[in-house]
């Protein structure tokens, strides 16, 4: 009786290890890795990629955006559609061409927004928030005032 258990679990650790190994598709907390932003995202953040390739001229993503307390993001749109889940923290948005922090409106954690292609819009963390994005690659910012670019000159 010992001797057939132990061939069926030495075969069933032989399978196991000879699969090949697939992207992960599921994360628990500590599993998230993050890294730095960006050059086109004010420095100070860090970056998680948890589906897909954000640079990708097409395809889906999924990141994680952890920003420090009083963190800013410059007036600005994107091209595509961007979806946004609250992790922790509160996210701040502001609608407009201008920062100003006394439009913003505030979201917690558990809140979601979409903003549809070409809107116009600001963002800021109140304490440390982590923003989970999701949508269609590749990522792109414009900035509505290009000083507020922080990608290197060249």
């Amino acid at each position: 009786m010992k001797l057939p258990f132990l061939i069926a679990v030495l075969t069933l650790a032989a399978l196991v290890v000879a699969q090949p190994s697939l992207a992960q598709n599921a994360f628990t907390p500590d599993q998230v890795k993050f890294g730095p932003v960006p050059p086109f995202i004010p420095p100070g953040a860090q970056l998680a990629v948890l589906e897909g390739d954000p640079m990708a001229s097409s395809g889906d993503y999924t990141i994680r955006l952890k920003m420090p307390d009083g963190y800013k993001i410059a007036p600005h749109t994107h091209p595509l559609r961007e979806n946004v889940t609250v992790i922790s923290g509160t996210l701040k948005v502001g609608m407009g061409d201008q920062f100003d922090a006394s439009k913003m409106m505030s979201f917690g954690a558990g809140s979601f927004a979409y903003l549809d292609p070409s809107v116009h819009h600001y963002a800021g963390a109140s304490g440390e928030t982590v923003i989970q994005i999701h949508g269609q690659s590749p990522v792109t910012f414009n900035y509505i005032n290009p000083a507020d670019d922080p990608t290197p000159k060249k």
